[in-house]
């Protein structure tokens, strides 16, 4: 059974209940004051008893007077109403009581019963077979007296309401004195009949209030019960996969308000932890795929180094050893790939080292200085890259020395790898904000922006054949990210064909250092003395050991010279500018 239907029938019950409570109060009081009525006029004509044992069982007929004019010498009590007097003809509906004396072993006194009248019509009541076993009551002013219901003996005759009294009677005559029960019984037809409208009324009131009590529960359970519908539905949409519906009516201060606020409370959570769920194998999903496609490349990448090392034995096995002049090569070969593989072995430990939380030797340390120096070995290692450098002022971040100074040496050889010969490059450190700016941008071919967006990922490379053309292990950038995130920075790319490609690498700084206009910039274990301010200012100097020459005044750009020492003639002022301030 539904809730809808278990209120409604509940709304029923206690309707019903209600009204044949109400029914049965309304027509025992209605039917006690009735009865009262009949009871009163009863006591009232207890006097015709005397009058009828008088007139030596003369009975009353139909329009007639009671016992005729006259009739009797009893005096009916003082001031009682119907009294039976010279005119009485009945009770106050004009109908004329059944009349009967009885002896107390219940025989009728001179075998004389008179009938009563209502209208032209005599009726006699049903009286019980022993009318002396009755309950008795006292009454004020009048003998004791029992009172009953019976019904007629004709058929379709009224009901008679009977009064039995204990009178002591004298014959008037005679003078004799019995101890009788005088039996009065009027009809009461009217009251029946007024109980009985009274009792189609309740029923026809009854049914109607019930039609409309269920009509009106009807109508406010579905209104009651309208956002439980409403959660219905949610849940219904909820279980077919949209974790993202609420419960409507959250904000009602009802019973129903709460519930849906319960409900949605819960069901944030769900989707939270579902998402979470999601997320989560997601990830599963994307480690696994990583790290399968990292064993693939790892051991693509260690399966070249190899197979040359065992061709270069099996060469050596096959004679290279008695060939003076086929050693070298031998043995140079077996170098470079032995070297590539510590390369890339030191690479893939300096990861695994990231991954498990390697601690940084981290100290204050001077972004500027320690750009110039990456960039001057670059230019050395590489001068067919001519690379220029810039910065507005110092930077100093907390970090370690030797692994920022191997993110821009990654960064540097990454240029090299992959761009050709005469590809320029800038390298410029800035700051904004409170974080430090590492910016590598080259003019080379650049490549697609979604494949820029993969270049961190370790052993990715554009170049779908994995050709080595341009060397390299696939995990420099890989390094770089690490390297950044340690020092709870982001680093970013990006490019797009024939545009070049863009390293962003941000870390947080120190404080914000900014040199006055004029001023330099001292490194010494870096870049010596920075000249700022004056025109063809002398690049040489105790400082700058392995330093920034200040010869090319007349540009206003200080060159970073290749060479140790002094003098702005070492420079290759067409491969690489040093650092200039505004």
């Amino acid at each position: 059974m539904s809730l809808r239907l278990r209120l409604l029938v509940a709304v029923g019950a206690i309707a019903v209940i209600a009204l044949v409570l109400a029914d049965f109060a309304t027509y025992s009081a209605l039917r006690s004051s009735l009865y009262n009525q009949d009871d009163q006029s009863l006591a009232q004509s207890s006097f015709r008893v005397q009058r009828f044992v008088d007139s030596g069982g003369t009975c009353p007929t139909a329009n007639s007077s009671f016992f005729g004019p006259g009739g009797g010498t009893g005096s009916p009590p003082a001031g009682g109403a119907g009294s039976g007097g010279a005119g009485d003809s009945g009770n106050a509906f004009g109908n004329i009581p059944f009349i009967e004396v009885l002896t107390s072993s219940g025989a009728v006194v001179n075998s004389r019963t008179c009938p009563a009248y209502v209208g032209t019509t005599k009726y006699t009541p049903r009286l019980p077979a022993h009318i002396t076993g009755l309950s008795f009551s006292s009454q004020a002013g009048g003998p004791p007296a029992a009172y009953l219901n019976a019904s007629s003996t004709q058929s379709g005759g009224p009901a008679f309401r009977v009064q039995v009294t204990k009178v002591r009677l004298t014959n008037s005559q005679t003078g004799q004195k019995i101890n009788a029960l005088g039996v009065v019984a009027e009809p009461i037809g009217a009251t029946t009949n007024t109980l009985h409208t009274l009792l189609l009324i309740e029923l026809a009131v009854t049914a109607g209030a019930l039609v409309l009590a269920l009509a009106g529960g009807w109508w406010l359970v579905r209104l009651g019960l309208r956002p439980l519908e409403d959660v219905e539905r949610t849940a219904e949409s909820i279980a077919a996969g949209n974790l993202d519906q609420r419960v409507p009516g959250a904000d009602e201060p009802t019973e129903v308000g709460r519930l849906a606020r319960a409900l949605n409370v819960m069901l944030e959570r769900i989707e939270a932890a579902f998402s979470a769920r999601v997320a989560s194998e997601a990830r599963l999903k994307e480690s696994d795929r990583h790290l399968r496609q990292f064993v693939a490349d790892a051991s693509h990448e260690l399966r070249t180094p190899i197979a040359a090392v065992s061709a270069y034995a099996e060469l050596f096995e096959r004679g290279a050893a008695q060939h003076a002049d086929d050693l070298p090569r031998v043995f140079t070969g077996i170098r470079s790939e032995t070297a590539r593989m510590e390369r890339l072995v030191n690479d893939l430990l300096t990861l695994a080292r990231f991954d498990e939380g390697l601690p940084l030797q981290i100290v204050p340390t001077e972004l500027v200085g320690l750009t110039a120096d990456a960039v001057h070995t670059a230019v050395t290692v590489g001068p067919q890259w001519p690379v220029q450098f810039t910065a507005a002022h110092p930077v100093e971040v907390m970090g370690d020395p030797s692994r920022l100074r191997q993110v821009i040496d990654n960064l540097l050889a990454n240029v090299r790898a992959h761009t050709p010969e005469g590809t320029a490059t800038t390298v410029h450190v800035g700051q904004d904000g409170n974080t430090a700016e590492i910016v590598v941008k080259d003019a080379g071919p650049g490549m697609p922006t979604d494949e820029a967006a993969r270049v961190f990922e370790r052993f990715y490379r554009v170049d779908a054949s994995r050709a080595r053309g341009h060397g390299g292990s696939g995990l420099g950038l890989s390094i770089v990210a690490a390297i950044v995130a340690a020092h709870g920075g982001t680093v970013s790319a990006s490019s797009a064909v024939d545009q070049g490609m863009t390293v962003t690498v941000r870390i947080p700084v120190i404080a914000e250092v900014v040199e006055p206009e004029g001023a330099g910039v001292a490194n010494p274990g870096a870049v010596g003395r920075v000249g700022v301010g004056s025109v063809g200012e002398a690049g040489g100097g105790a400082g700058q050991s392995n330093g920034v020459a200040g010869s090319n005044g007349a540009s206003g750009k200080d060159q970073i010279s290749p060479e140790n020492g002094a003098g702005g003639a070492a420079a290759r002022p067409d491969r690489m500018t040093g650092p200039h301030f505004p």
